[in-house]
């Protein structure tokens, strides 16, 4: 590569990673989804940063998951590519639930299943190869496209679109997604977070205003909100979800070349559903169009930022896995050898009763801890001057973000999850436990210590205080 300038330079590809018909949709559990139809393309997306002799590299994907043996496959393609250490490498998936995943993360690649039904571990091995391609392409673009920029960047606030999806009764217990306008809703059990931000990575010499650059002088836009994208949930279309609606979006403004990159938050107990209206509606076009909306008011605000300089650190956590009873695995065992066949709920025998899913996934987790009772959760930052990029694997709850954003020395902090891996899967608060839910319910997709979200937001700001010094 060539040798980066005192300042910031930039470069962005992306590239069309759209499955095949046929091929498996995740983002939900012992359901079988064949690609039928596509709404809208999924891409591939890449930033990479130098300064002072330093880079670094940003991928996003329209993708469900990527597992952490994946994550750390494509890291290490990246770092021998680019000559990086992987620490300055984050791989972030917006979870789209109308997308395949990269990798198996509903049951273990050599838990025992029937060869009929591969699909329950989540992925389609057969969307590996072009989708690996598609990465490599977008990385190439980007690497060949590297030139000094300027960094702005704004925020603005949205609460029409993203909502905490997890609810306390007026008997004090919790229902997850509760119906609308239900009288027995006491409050909310969370936060949402509203923001709604933008970086621009302008050339050096083009556009300053918020407005188009026929030009082509925006190199990259990085966007960063907060919500689960799952409009698509349980259909057998393809769908960037919100995430690509506002990143094609701001690329139309934009005009020219320019690659717009969407960081998701920390949502793992945030929805775009609000049951407090009795007249909301939503719809993977009509948050696309509000986020669009509030992106074009806030642009004329761009203030510069010092885009230097850039420094990756991460840190990786020894997190036990959560406790399974002796009672919790005989029950799973019992289940499945009263029931050795899947549990159909439906007579063309495409959708299996979740709770025997679960016990796979007991019994998968249970095989798990006795070969390593830690799981290495990795914590990331990489400092952009006075922009901050924080990334966590699995789906942590808001509440993790707004206290890092809340502590966070940067003039901005843009946190997402699903970086560098999903094996974690959801990682709660520790009210949320109490409670108890979906999101709780212990499985390979809810494996941690309840003391994990903790540990990761505490981690989170010592490297942030750390690089910020």
């Amino acid at each position: 590569m060539s040798k980066a300038s005192n300042g910031l330079s930039a470069g962005a590809g992306q590239a069309d990673v759209t499955p095949a018909m046929g091929i498996q949709i995740g983002g939900d559990v012992g359901r079988y989804r064949p690609v039928e139809e596509i709404r809208d393309h999924l891409f591939v997306r890449a930033l990479v940063l130098q300064s002072g002799g330093a880079t670094a590299c940003i991928i996003t994907t329209d993708l469900i998951s990527i597992s952490d043996r994946h994550a750390t496959l494509m890291r290490k393609w990246v770092s021998e590519y680019l000559g990086i250490p992987r620490e300055a490498i984050m791989v972030h998936a917006s979870q789209s639930h109308s997308a395949p995943g990269i990798g198996n993360e509903m049951l273990s690649d050599d838990f025992p299943l029937p060869a009929d039904l591969w699909w329950v571990r989540g992925a389609d091995d057969r969307y590996n190869e072009p989708f690996y391609q598609g990465l490599k392409e977008a990385v190439t673009q980007a690497r060949s496209s590297l030139q000094p920029v300027t960094l702005r960047a704004v925020r603005g606030i949205d609460g029409r679109v993203s909502f905490n999806r997890r609810f306390i009764l007026r008997n004090g217990t919790h229902r997850g997604q509760p119906g609308r306008c239900d009288p027995e809703i006491l409050r909310p059990e969370g936060p949402a977070d509203p923001e709604v931000s933008v970086a621009v990575f302008s050339a050096i010499g083009g556009s300053a205003s918020g407005g188009e650059d026929k030009a082509g002088k925006t190199v990259a836009a990085l966007l960063h909100h907060t919500c689960h994208p799952a409009h698509g949930y349980p259909q057998r279309w393809i769908s960037a979800d919100w995430p690509g609606f506002w990143s094609q979006a701001v690329r139309r403004h934009f005009g020219g070349s320019c690659v717009a990159l969407v960081l998701n938050g920390f949502c793992g107990n945030i929805l775009h559903a609000n049951p407090l209206d009795a007249d909301f509606r939503s719809n993977i076009y009509l948050m696309g169009d509000k986020l669009m909306e509030t992106t074009r008011r806030i642009l004329p605000d761009l203030k510069p930022l010092d885009g230097t300089p850039l420094v990756c650190k991460s840190r990786s956590l020894p997190i036990p896995l959560r406790k399974l009873s002796a009672a919790e695995i005989e029950r799973a065992q019992k289940l499945i050898k009263d029931n050795p066949n899947p549990m159909w709920t439906d007579a063309t025998k495409t959708n299996i009763k979740w709770d025997w899913v679960y016990a796979l996934a007991t019994l998968d987790l249970a095989a798990k801890q006795k070969k390593r009772n830690i799981l290495d959760y990795e914590v990331q930052v990489i400092r952009i001057g006075e922009l901050a990029v924080v990334g966590c694997p699995g789906e942590p709850f808001v509440e993790a973000q707004l206290e890092i954003k809340t502590a966070s020395p940067a003039k901005q902090t843009f946190a997402a999850h699903m970086c560098n891996g999903g094996t974690s899967g959801y990682v709660p608060t520790r009210l949320a436990f109490t409670y108890g839910g979906y999101e709780t319910r212990v499985a390979n997709w809810s494996c941690l210590d309840e003391n994990a979200l903790e540990q990761a937001t505490s981690t989170a700001k010592e490297i942030l205080r750390d690089l910020y010094k």
